[in-house]
């Protein structure tokens, strides 16, 4: 009996035949297979970044080509997600608080968990303002600039300066002013902390380093793997930058000023004495603290006292 030449089999996005929705479903199941947490998203992600569609071209027209440059493409990123680099690092963006923000390198990919600092920022600034005032809001180790871009986007009054030590993250949170239409409200300024700071404001805030040296490696692989060593490096007990920024806070704190900190997991009440020390005078009912999305202390501010005269 004869017997046909052997023919690899074909799968249904091969060749001439590839369309989003198969090309979606191939991507999704090596997704799958990995083990990781939301392919489906992932996959959808990648899909349209390669494709330069939007998810509603995505859900719209499912049937649409997917030419040879973009399959490969999909392959290329698909490959880099299969070795553990997250989508946001992939894309060169993540969506915070409603608003897409430009990632690179030297900045620290921002989780829905910093959108408490923001929270607590927006509900001061409605207390520390006299007469009308506008706000002035400084933020420590800005990075891609969520937290100061996100609190001046929803404050169209507000003012605020934000810090980096890496020119290469200050210069990408001053793109990502522009881009929101917050930049004519906006400074950028290069330094370590408070050293190269003038003039008072209504609230300091920053999300500074805060994991002892010796737990870095340890996270997840999609944290310790890419994002800056030094944004997440907080010295061998993870409280480094507050012991740094604590004895400069009166300097820049206008009378009755809130100082907010994100801090990390059992590190609220360290870094609550660590400001009261520097801010003496301070009462009980002048600090506050904030939860985040799992219920968990996140946030601490701390008022500048009051001058009496």
């Amino acid at each position: 009996m004869n017997s046909l030449p052997f023919q690899p089999q074909r799968s249904e996005e091969a060749g001439p035949a590839r369309r989003v929705a198969g090309v979606f479903r191939e991507t999704t199941r090596a997704l799958r297979a990995r083990g990781l947490a939301t392919p489906d998203l992932d996959a959808r992600l990648l899909v349209c970044a390669a494709c330069g569609i939007s998810h509603e071209q995505f859900a719209g027209r499912p049937e649409r080509p997917v030419g040879p440059d973009e399959y490969e493409r999909i392959g290329r990123l698909k490959a880099r997600r299969l070795e553990g680099e997250p989508v946001s690092r992939l894309l060169g963006r993540r969506e915070f608080r409603g608003l897409d923000f430009e990632l690179t390198p030297q900045t620290l990919d921002p989780r829905p968990d910093t959108e408490t600092a923001v929270e607590a920022v927006i509900e001061l600034a409605g207390e520390v303002i006299e007469g009308g005032r506008a706000p002035a809001i400084l933020d420590l180790g800005t990075g891609s600039g969520c937290i100061l871009v996100s609190v001046l986007h929803h404050l169209e009054s507000a003012s605020g300066t934000g810090l980096d030590i890496d020119p290469a993250a200050a210069g990408t949170a001053r793109a990502n002013a522009d881009r929101h239409g917050v930049g004519a409200r906006a400074a950028f300024v290069c330094g370590s902390w408070l050293d190269s700071v003038s003039g008072r404001f209504d609230i300091v805030v920053s999300n500074p380093p805060y994991i002892p040296c010796r737990e870095i490696d340890g996270l997840a692989a999609e944290v310790a793997g890419f994002d800056p060593r030094r944004a997440l490096n907080g010295g061998s007990d993870g409280l480094d930058a507050y012991r740094a920024i604590a004895p400069r806070l009166k300097s820049v704190l206008r009378p009755g000023g809130w100082a907010v900190f994100e801090t990390g997991a059992g590190q609220l009440d360290a870094v609550q004495r660590i400001l009261l020390e520097e801010l003496p005078g301070v009462a009980s009912a002048e600090i506050r603290r904030w939860r985040d999305l799992s219920r968990r202390e996140r946030c601490i501010g701390v008022r500048a006292p009051i001058e009496r005269r």
